[in-house]
């Protein structure tokens, strides 16, 4: 695994964060903020493009892409594998997923082109842009010339992605996936268009507790390198974990408001499809975006899945450390629950007050908890309905 958010510029880093329950929110610092009603964000802070790229490569990569391929060097480097070496790159995928895509090139230039009626935009600007850049990026800096795409579900972006890459991998179309999600979407724009909906918070996130105002914006990325668990075993891989299942579904009924019977049918499946009962699982990473409507959702959803053993369940959300990623949100989590599994413990739900009666489960509020975890489901939610969810167990 990789990573780059709020909290680090490596997954350990962020994970190390995670863990003592840090909360990366905070001011925003890289634009001014007089126009914002919001002026918090989870942002990378004290991140230098040119001490991870060349200024020539530079004109050719969007902050989302950079933030993708930062996390990709890092999950390719653990992997130990050289994509280049006897055919692999022909026989890996990569699918990355973005809510957005290249949204700080396309708000600068909009900003030339309308608010300095200059009729010439950069020449790069449709390369920086697009949805599928940053898998592009991957792919030809590592070789990787397997099926290769972008998936855009919003904010099940990446959870989406990876659940089709592992497919791919136990289907046998492919033998290894390196995939993820990427998001880097903190402009005077985006801030906006959130505030105009108004489900974001200007204190902080505080998911499942009655004093939660919403949702903070996040960016960064997360990428893994899937490949088929004997194959790593032959091969003296380092395990983190073994992607047991996924399960998505559709809501079908408002483009906002979630309903709960779909979004616990896309947990019963991820179930299903890992082979695992509800008494299996110990850590859910929530989606839990601390909006009025998604937690008390959420709550009951898992409740009508795992009946009386939702009691026994640790359940966290921390978007209340790293924000709202978006297309990027289930791979930052997905570090989380991969943290859980690997170390026993639990990342808290931070900036957490008072409970709500109608978010009734164990949230770890403020503080990790040692706890042995068997096996973890990590879920998305995104706008439009569209709910994907992935089951992870421990590596044996």
């Amino acid at each position: 695994m990789g990573a780059i958010t709020t909290l680090g510029h490596t997954a350990q880093a962020t994970w190390q964060e995670m863990r003592e329950g840090r909360s990366g929110i905070g001011p925003i610092t890289s634009m001014p903020t007089d126009i914002l009603l919001v002026k918090i964000a989870a942002e990378v802070r004290g991140y230098d493009p040119a001490a991870h790229f060349d200024v020539k490569r530079l004109p050719l990569l969007d902050r989302v892409s950079q933030f993708a391929l930062v996390a990709a060097r890092e999950a390719i480097a653990q992997s130990g594998l050289d994509f280049r070496a006897d055919g692999r790159g022909a026989r890996t995928a990569c699918i990355v997923g973005s809510g957005i895509g290249g949204e700080n090139t396309h708000t600068e230039q909009s900003r030339r082109f309308y608010g300095e009626n200059n009729p010439r935009v950069h020449p790069l600007t449709i390369l920086r842009v697009m949805a599928n850049a940053p898998a592009c990026h991957i792919g030809i800096e590592f070789g990787l010339t397997g099926p290769a795409f972008a998936v855009a579900s919003a904010c099940a972006s990446a959870n989406h992605a990876m659940s089709q890459a592992f497919d791919m991998v136990k289907s046998g179309k492919v033998d290894f996936a390196v995939t993820g999600g990427t998001e880097a979407c903190i402009t005077a724009p985006t801030m906006k268009a959130w505030e105009a909906m108004r489900v974001t918070a200007d204190d902080t996130c505080r998911p499942f507790c009655k004093q939660r105002r919403g949702m903070v914006l996040g960016e960064g990325a997360g990428i893994f390198v899937l490949e088929e668990y004997e194959h790593a075993r032959r091969r003296g891989a380092t395990i983190l974990a073994e992607f047991a299942g996924s399960g998505a579904s559709a809501d079908a009924v408002d483009m906002v408001f979630p309903a709960v019977g779909t979004v616990a049918r896309a947990m019963q499946l991820a179930l299903d499809d890992a082979g695992l009962t509800p008494g299996d699982i110990d850590y859910i990473n929530a989606h839990g975006t601390g909006t009025p409507a998604n937690d008390p959702t959420e709550t009951k959803a898992i409740r009508q899945v795992f009946g009386t053993h939702a009691d026994q369940l640790a359940v966290s959300s921390t978007k209340s450390m790293h924000g709202h990623a978006l297309g990027a949100a289930g791979a930052i989590e997905l570090v989380a629950a991969l943290g859980a599994l690997q170390y026993g413990v639990i990342p808290p739900t931070a900036n957490f007050v008072d409970p709500d009666p109608e978010c009734d489960l164990d949230y770890v509020p403020n503080s990790p908890r040692e706890r042995s975890v068997r096996a973890a489901l990590s879920n998305s939610f995104a706008f439009g309905g569209l709910n994907s969810v992935i089951a992870l167990k421990k590596a044996s």
